[in-house]
């Protein structure tokens, strides 16, 4: 039996029942009415899904791409998160044409910051450190829907020492004229990931974009302010 047919109907059966109207109202509220909830908490979450998947064989990529794909189509958002706690979960399954063909569709669906921080998290930053990914990146960059720039531009996040500097300035400065929050907010969030590991090209990217959105900038100088 196929992922899908395995995990889905006793998912479908247990998942709503942790939930609670309560915690579904608002969370359906801080999510800007996006998608209904269930009310289910992110620990208890995703303790089902090892719980479901512990005895299961790692699928192939298609396997788990139509369980995805199944789950996204799903009404209740935490259906989506349940989506990529399984990238995460069986993330060798995640091969070289995953975030073409399968994450970029979902990024581009029923989109909200939740869900592509989510996707990038659970298969963007595993997969591109794993394959050769910046052409793919640079279209994303490119898109003209901002979800999929939102996650080129945070694609590196998390790498530490190993974060490809001069890529990360180069997509922070493509959107740098940007007034769009969610592209702001995460150039913000790449250059603060990026202070940790030389502050120096942090303050020199603020001071040659003067104009750089004071969202952008606020979350750039965040770790140096605090320290």
């Amino acid at each position: 039996m196929s992922l899908s047919e395995n995990l889905l109907p006793p998912l479908r059966q247990e998942l709503p029942r942790l939930g609670n109207p309560d915690k579904a109202a608002g969370a359906q509220k801080y999510m800007k009415n996006i998608a209904p909830f269930l009310g289910v908490q992110a620990p208890e979450r995703r303790a089902l899904v090892r719980r479901l998947c512990a005895d299961m064989q790692t699928p192939s990529a298609s396997e788990l791409a139509q369980a995805v794909r199944t789950l996204w189509s799903w009404e209740q958002r935490e259906y989506h998160y349940v989506a990529y706690d399984l990238m995460s979960h069986f993330s060798d399954s995640l091969d070289d044409r995953f975030l073409e063909e399968h994450v970029a569709f979902l990024i581009v669906r029923k989109s909200w910051w939740d869900t592509v921080d989510g996707l990038g998290t659970a298969a963007v930053s595993p997969v591109s450190v794993r394959y050769p990914c910046v052409p793919l990146m640079r279209q994303w960059l490119t898109s003209p829907n901002i979800w999929l720039n939102r996650a080129a531009i945070q694609h590196q996040r998390g790498r530490k020492s190993d974060t490809d500097i001069d890529l990360l300035i180069e997509f922070c400065d493509y959107h740098s004229d940007s007034r769009e929050f969610f592209i702001t907010k995460a150039i913000g969030w790449a250059l603060r990931d990026l202070s940790r590991i030389d502050n120096s090209a942090v303050e020199t990217f603020l001071k040659e974009h003067p104009d750089l959105h004071r969202v952008a900038v606020r979350e750039a100088v965040k770790l140096s302010r605090e320290t």
